[in-house]
């Protein structure tokens, strides 16, 4: 049996993506016999109760309570997201890892870059990084970016000759649920109707961007039929106030939290607001047509990206979501043939399948497939 171990954060400042994309791969290896076990530090937020339900074992490296000083805290634009210094991280990880080898160390952290990789080497037959930031050299045997406007090059200065890249949304890390309900959700969209509003900022949301949103959209006037889906994480800081602002709306509106059928809710979704993160592949594999708005700097890119391809429409900033929402809402509502327009340019790019790629690259022996 293969052995896979995640090195991957989540915590209210990180937020919840690189979890549950790592969980999405962890679920494909298992089905094809691989041991899967995770790595997380005691962040305010980690999800470790939700891994261990998933059914692996969570290893949780302590949180310092010391400053985080000294060069172990450079060299990475996100290095205090770690919660110590990089070395302390390679050290206490190893010290769990334990002196067997496993086949597959995946690392999915800003913090982390080619100085902890190249400590855990020894510990590892083969690694891999996820990386949304091209910002940071790896050294890796298989780097996956599974961003739009994304491109091999921007990783060559960054890895090795040898490491093998896997770039674009053709890779996203989507459950497999997402592929399965294509078709049904493509299929609903040709009507162009306009019932369902989905907003859904994030797992956690730490800044509240839910309630601007709220706040904006009740200022528009919603044909009487349309109702309002707000989907949030039990971790986000502003759940019970979205609770009681949500039963204040002059429509229906809905919170719903921890979703576990995320693909049937967007699904039957006729619109979705939402942020620039990784359910940006999951609204794209589905043609979910969008608003979007880039609630921290990484989502930039791929906002302006998604923009330039006609599949969503892009909000200014989250700032003047108040000012910018409205008018554009009302552009929607008013022109059917937009709904349609964006959710064929969504679909046009991402299909849904990206697991099964990148799991097909894991030759689960210990080697990656050669192409």
């Amino acid at each position: 049996m293969s052995s896979i171990a995640f090195r991957v954060d989540a915590s209210l400042l990180i937020g919840t993506g690189h979890v549950m994309r790592c969980l999405t791969l962890a679920n494909a290896l298992r089905e094809r016999g691989a041991r899967c076990e995770f790595f997380c530090r005691a962040h305010p937020g980690h999800l470790a109760t939700r891994i261990e339900a998933a059914g692996y074992i969570v290893h949780l490296l302590p949180l310092p309570s010391d400053g985080m000083e000294g060069d172990d805290f450079a060299g990475t634009a996100h290095a205090r997201w770690l919660g110590c210094g990089w070395r302390q991280d390679a050290v206490e990880t190893v010290a769990v890892l334990g002196a067997a080898r496993r086949d597959w160390l995946v690392v999915d952290h800003y913090a982390l870059d080619a100085r902890w990789e190249s400590e855990l080497r020894p510990h590892a037959v083969r690694m891999m990084a996820i990386d949304d930031l091209a910002d940071r050299p790896h050294d890796v045997d298989l780097l996956l970016d599974q961003n739009l406007g994304r491109a091999v090059a921007d990783y060559r200065p960054l890895v090795s000759a040898a490491t093998h890249c896997l770039i674009g949304p053709d890779y996203a890390l989507l459950r497999p649920e997402f592929a399965r309900l294509r078709d049904y959700s493509l299929v609903r969209r040709r009507s162009a109707l306009l019932q369902r509003i989905l907003v859904s900022l994030g797992g956690v949301d730490r800044d509240n961007i839910t309630g601007r949103m709220l706040d904006a959209l009740a200022v528009v006037k919603l044909p009487p039929d349309v109702q309002v889906i707000v989907v949030m994480g039990r971790q986000s800081p502003g759940l019970e106030s979205i609770r009681a602002q949500a039963l204040q709306m002059p429509f229906a509106c809905e919170v719903r939290v921890d979703v576990e059928d995320m693909a049937q809710v967007m699904a039957d979704a006729d619109l979705a607001i939402g942020a620039a993160g990784s359910s940006s592949w999951e609204r794209c594999s589905l043609g979910l047509p969008a608003i979007l708005v880039a609630i921290a700097e990484n989502q930039e890119n791929a906002c302006l990206a998604l923009g330039v391809r006609g599949a969503v429409m892009v909000l200014d900033g989250q700032e003047s979501v108040m000012k910018t929402l409205p008018p554009v809402l009302r552009s929607i509502l008013s022109n059917h043939s937009l709904v349609q327009e964006l959710s064929r340019a969504a679909a046009a790019i991402c299909d849904g399948m990206g697991v099964t790629r990148v799991e097909n690259f894991l030759n689960l022996e210990g080697g990656a497939r050669d192409v």
